[in-house]
């Protein structure tokens, strides 16, 4: 891994990606959904602050454990600007998306074990499969893949046959 001299304060994206692991393109996205920042040199290339390293170290931990960007970029903006995230910062962060987390792995587990009930069923029934129809409510009025709203009239397709001009 290539070392960067103390008195170099800002990386090139090269650099940043070298140290971070992170591809430029990703280093790219993250910039552009507002996860990290850069200034721009008269010849129009990126240069991030010293910083940026635990940001970005900080954004792909979140996003191992499955935080969405939206939440890690509401969170590092909570953050003062130009200061890295700390240990306290990912502890109390951590914290707050460990209940969003467990809720996550429960609707994981409901969904493995109910595909486990569907493969041993083997009916793979439209009208009353938890999977493809789950939480139904209209079951017991509508028939069919599709929610129609009531009062609406349903457009048939044509069939080759039936099209215009055709016997």
């Amino acid at each position: 891994m290539p070392q960067i001299p103390e008195k170099i304060h800002e990386l090139t994206v090269g650099q940043l990606a070298a140290r971070s692991g992170a591809a430029v393109s990703a280093l790219h996205f993250y910039e552009a959904k507002g996860l990290i920042r850069s200034r721009r040199t008269a010849g129009n290339q990126r240069r991030y602050t010293r910083d940026t390293l635990r940001r970005v170290a900080f954004i792909r931990a979140a996003q191992r454990v499955g935080i969405p960007l939206a939440t890690i970029r509401e969170a590092l903006a909570e953050l003062p600007e130009e200061r890295t995230p700390t240990r306290d910062d990912w502890t109390r962060l951590s914290e707050a998306w460990r209940s969003e987390l467990d809720q996550r792995i429960k609707q994981l587990n409901r969904l493995r074990d109910h595909l486990t009930d569907c493969i041993g069923c083997g009916c793979l029934s439209l009208d009353t499969c938890v999977l493809s129809n789950p939480d139904d409510v209209f079951g017991e009025r509508l028939a069919g893949s599709r929610l129609m709203v009531e009062g609406s009239t349903a457009r048939r397709s044509r069939t080759p046959r039936e099209s215009p001009g055709r016997p």
